[in-house]
C-alpha cells in the first residue's frame, strides 16, 4: 500500500490551490460549521472533522446553476450555453457522498439522453475521498450514520478516484481509477511493508456495525402493499414541509427550471435559463395548473419521499436513493428519523 505523510500531502495540496486552472474544493470551518467550499490555501482545510453539514452535490449539481444566458437584440435571439471551463479537485470527501453521486449518476449520465451539464460537471471533477476514522473503544459513529445497511462503509473506495484512509500521522493512499493515478502523479509516495497496512475493509471491521446497528432496508416489492399505511400520517403530520432534508440529501436531484430576466432595456432584453434543486417535501411540488395538488398533505408528500428512496428509485434506475449519511436525521427540526421509517415499514411489512 502507498503512503503519504501529513507534510508532503500538505505540500501537494498547496500546489494545487496555486493552480489557476484547477477549483480546489475541501472541508474546512465556515463560522463553527463543517462545509466543503472552494480554498485558496491549505491553511483553510480541515484534516480532521466530522460529517460535513451539506454533501458535495453542490459541485457537480448545483443549487442554483445558470444553463444559458440568452439575449434578445431587436429580434436577433443570441443563445450563450454556460459550461465552466476549469478543472475540479474535491478533497476529503466521505465515502457516503460519493456514493449519492453514484445514485445520481444513474438517472443523470445512464439513461438517454444523459444530462450534459452534470455529464461536465462529473468529467471535470476529480474525488479524492477521506475515509472515515476508525471507532475508537467505546466510541460511536457520528449521529445518525448508517452507511453499511445500504451498501456503503466507511472506507468504500467504489465511488472515488481516489481513497486516503488516515494511518501512523498520514495516509495511506489508494488510486482507484485512471483519474485518480493521474491527479497522484506528482504526490511523493512511499512504500509501506505489509505489516503496517491497514487492509481495505479495516474500517468495515471496526465496531461501526455493531455500535450503529443494522436498519432493516425493505425491498422494493414489499413497499407497495404499505402505501396506505398508517405510519405515514404518523410520521408525516409533524413534518414542517421545510425542505431541509431534500437539500443536505447526498442523493436527491428534483430539480425545477425557471427563466429569469437580468437586463430589460429598450431594445435588449437579457435573459438567464437556471436551473434550481427542487424537493419533493414541497407543498409546490406537485401543485398543477388550476390549483390542484394531488399531494397535498404532508403524509402524503413524506411517503413519496420514502418510496422515491426505496421503491421508485431503485426499480427504475437501480441504486437505492439514499446512502446513510444521516444528515436528514441531525438536520429535521421536528425529529422525522429515516431509520425510525425504515424500521416501522419493516415491522408493518411482517404484520399478518
Amino acid at each position: 500500500m502507498k503512503y503519504v505523510t501529513l507534510n508532503e500531502l500538505w505540500a501537494w495540496l498547496a500546489r494545487l490551490a496555486r493552480d489557476e486552472d484547477v477549483d480546489l474544493i475541501a472541508p474546512r470551518d465556515v463560522e463553527g460549521h463543517v462545509l466543503y467550499r472552494e480554498v485558496s490555501s491549505v491553511h483553510d482545510i480541515l484534516f480532521e472533522y466530522e460529517r460535513p453539514e451539506i454533501s458535495i452535490k453542490d459541485y457537480l449539481l448545483p443549487a442554483t446553476e445558470t444553463l444559458l444566458r440568452i439575449e434578445n437584440r431587436g429580434g436577433e435571439i443570441v443563445q450563450e450555453e454556460v459550461l465552466p471551463d476549469r478543472r475540479q479537485v474535491i478533497f476529503g470527501a466521505r465515502p457516503c457522498d460519493a456514493h449519492g453521486l453514484a445514485a445520481i449518476d444513474a438517472l443523470f449520465l445512464d439513461q438517454e439522453p444523459p444530462d450534459r451539464y452534470y455529464r461536465h460537471h462529473r468529467e471535470r471533477t476529480t474525488l479524492v475521498g477521506m475515509a472515515c476514522p476508525p471507532l475508537a473503544e467505546g466510541a460511536l459513529p457520528w449521529v445518525g450514520c448508517f452507511c453499511t445497511s445500504v451498501g456503503g462503509a466507511p472506507d468504500d473506495t467504489a465511488h472515488v478516484d481516489v481513497l486516503l484512509r488516515p494511518s501512523d500521522g498520514g495516509y495511506q493512499v489508494e488510486a482507484v481509477t485512471d483519474k485518480g493515478v493521474a491527479l497522484m502523479a506528482d504526490l511523493n509516495l512511499e512504500e509501506r511493508p505489509k505489516e503496517s497496512e491497514q487492509k481495505p475493509g479495516f474500517f468495515r471491521k471496526t465496531r461501526f456495525l455493531e455500535q450503529a446497528g443494522t436498519v432493516p432496508v425493505t425491498p422494493p416489492a414489499e413497499w407497495r402493499p404499505l402505501f396506505e399505511g398508517q405510519i405515514w400520517r404518523r410520521h408525516g403530520e409533524r413534518c414542517l414541509s421545510c425542505r431541509i432534508c431534500t437539500y443536505v440529501c447526498p442523493a436527491c436531484r428534483c430539480f425545477d427550471v425557471v427563466d429569469r430576466v437580468v437586463d430589460e432595456r429598450p431594445g435588449v432584453t437579457r435573459i438567464e435559463r437556471i436551473r434550481v434543486w427542487d424537493a419533493c417535501t414541497s407543498p409546490n411540488y406537485r401543485r398543477v395548473a388550476g390549483g390542484h395538488n394531488p399531494r397535498a398533505t404532508k403524509p402524503e408528500r413524506l411517503r413519496n419521499r420514502f418510496f422515491c428512496k426505496f421503491c421508485y428509485y431503485p426499480e427504475d434506475f437501480g441504486p437505492l436513493g439514499c446512502v446513510g449519511c444521516g444528515r436528514c436525521i441531525v438536520s429535521c427540526p421536528v425529529d422525522i428519523d429515516v431509520t425510525e421509517v425504515m424500521r416501522d415499514v419493516a415491522a408493518e411489512g411482517r404484520a399478518p
